[in-house]
């Protein structure tokens, strides 16, 4: 619980953490009660040190499954795929391209920012069109605007409202 909960706090699911953390406090003391309670049998204190563990990875993979949030996927393409823009936008993408320069010349920069379950179909979808391109990823913050202001769950997300003077 402690591994979902804190990602889901960090992501702004702030009351489903803070329920799953009353939750948690409540598990926490029981357990740690009974460990206090017998601490003659060493072997209570090694299961409750294991089970923290488990907790941990099991909590780490369950995040993995839910994939909360999203990430912005960026591409780096030589000059030979300048029209892999058009094919990722083709697969409902929205793509931002801009032509770079690399150390062996002109290359293509892709950036989309996409919700983190579609992020393992997005890497398949790139290296299937470019096996040597280069691909990160990474969360970002805030935005706005965008693409993805169609889709329903965007909506759902806290947004920034910049001001401008």
């Amino acid at each position: 619980m402690l591994t979902t909960r804190f990602i889901l706090m960090v992501k702004g699911f702030r009351y489903i953490a803070a329920l799953m953390s009353a939750v948690e406090i409540g598990i926490y003391v029981i357990g740690f009660k009974i460990v206090l309670d017998h601490l003659n049998e060493p072997i209570n204190l090694i299961v409750y040190c294991l089970s923290y563990g488990l907790g941990i990875l099991l909590g780490t993979k369950i995040e993995e499954r839910l994939a909360l949030g999203f990430v912005t996927v960026q591409a780096v393409t030589s000059d030979e795929y300048g029209h892999i823009a058009g094919e990722l936008r083709s697969k409902g993408y929205g793509v931002t391209v801009w032509q770079g320069e690399g150390k062996e010349g002109p290359r293509w920069i892709i950036s989309m920012v996409i919700h983190r379950k579609e992020q393992q179909l997005l890497y398949q979808a790139i290296l299937a069109i470019d096996p040597q391109a280069f691909v990160v990823s990474y969360e970002p913050n805030l935005f706005h605007g965008g693409f993805m202001i169609k889709k329903s769950l965007w909506n759902r997300l806290p947004q920034v409202e910049i001001k401008r003077e």
